[in-house]
């Protein structure tokens, strides 16, 4: 049986992404925002939403329980300062939210609380999507 660590993760997040857009729905501002102070312009790919979606899901896979600070801390980067030596910025908790709050509508994750670990955990719905899509990928290689 093959794993998601067994196939290349882009080629796994564009294959989630595209299995997800009829799950989940990008909200209207995608297009017009930056996904963090670190970034200088939004993102070029019109289905990026649907991606990050893809790659939160597959975190939640790896590392879950996670919350929305450590996924902020996972996708932030250096801000350029001109001059000044660069720092480290988070990625924007607004879009981590929201797509985590459509995983959560969809079935594909969850909140737990288990004593000291809190946050979100995937569903066996989303682990089964993630395990199909790896096995569709290393089918076609």
């Amino acid at each position: 049986m093959v794993t998601i660590f067994d196939v290349q993760p882009q080629k796994l997040a564009e294959e989630i992404a595209s299995q997800l857009k009829g799950k989940i729905q990008a909200p209207k501002w995608a297009q017009f925002v930056k996904t963090g102070a670190h970034k200088q312009r939004p993102p070029v790919n019109p289905d990026w939403f649907y991606i990050r979606a893809a790659s939160v899901l597959k975190t939640l896979y790896e590392d879950g329980p996670v919350g929305v600070s450590k996924l902020r801390s996972k996708y932030g980067g250096k801000r350029n300062r001109g001059v000044s030596p660069p720092k480290f910025r988070k990625a924007s908790g607004n879009i981590i939210r929201k797509v985590l709050q459509q995983l959560d509508k969809a079935g594909l994750s969850k909140y737990q609380k288990d004593g000291v670990h809190k946050g979100r955990v995937i569903t066996p719905q989303g682990t089964s999507l993630l395990a199909k899509a790896a096995d569709k990928i290393a089918k076609q290689q």
